[in-house]
C-alpha cells in the first residue's frame, strides 16, 4: 500500500519486527533495536494513520492490547517505567510502542527518540536480551489467552 508521498509503507509491506502474536485486526511485535531491546508494537494490520479512525470497539481492544502489553513487561522484566508512544510521524501507519526504560538505559530519562544520555551498560543489557525469549513467551500466552489468534 502506498503511503501519501508515494512511497512503501514499510508496516504493509512487513511485518515491522519480530512477530509474537497474530490476529484478525492486530499484531504484536518485537522490534530490532539495539539499545531498546524490549520495545514492543501494537501494529493495526490495515493501513490506517489515525487512532480515531478505528470504530470504538476497536479503539478498546487495541488499548485492551496495549494494557496486556504494558503489565506483562512490568512483571517480566520490572523496569523503572514503561514509555507508551503512537507517534507515526515516520511511519503513518497506526501503531503503539511500549517500551521498557530503564534509569540506566542509554536515554534515560529523555525519550527513546532523543539522543543518547550515556553509554549503554552492556552486562544490563545483557540480562534483557537474556530474558527476552521468557518475555515473548509470557506476551504469547497473554495474548492467546485474552485475543486467541496465534
Amino acid at each position: 500500500m502506498d503511503m501519501p508521498n508515494g512511497t512503501n509503507c514499510p508496516l504493509c509491506d512487513t511485518d515491522g519486527g519480530r512477530v509474537i502474536w497474530r490476529g484478525a485486526e492486530f499484531r504484536l511485535i518485537r522490534a530490532d533495536d539495539a539499545l531498546l531491546p524490549a520495545l514492543y508494537r501494537i501494529v493495526w494490520n490495515a493501513h490506517l494513520t489515525e487512532f480515531s479512525d478505528l470504530s470504538a470497539l476497536q479503539r478498546l481492544s487495541c488499548m485492551d492490547a496495549v494494557v496486556l502489553v504494558e503489565q506483562t513487561l512490568r512483571a517480566t522484566l520490572a523496569p523503572d517505567k514503561i514509555n507508551l508512544a503512537s507517534l507515526g510521524n515516520v511511519v503513518p501507519h497506526l501503531h503503539w510502542h511500549v517500551m521498557p526504560r530503564w534509569r540506566w538505559d542509554a536515554y534515560w530519562p529523555q525519550s527513546a527518540w532523543s539522543a543518547a544520555q550515556r553509554t549503554m551498560d552492556d552486562a544490563r543489557l545483557a540480562r534483557v536480551n537474556a530474558l527476552l525469549p521468557e518475555v515473548d513467551a509470557a506476551l504469547l500466552r497473554a495474548f492467546a489467552r485474552r485475543f486467541g489468534g496465534t
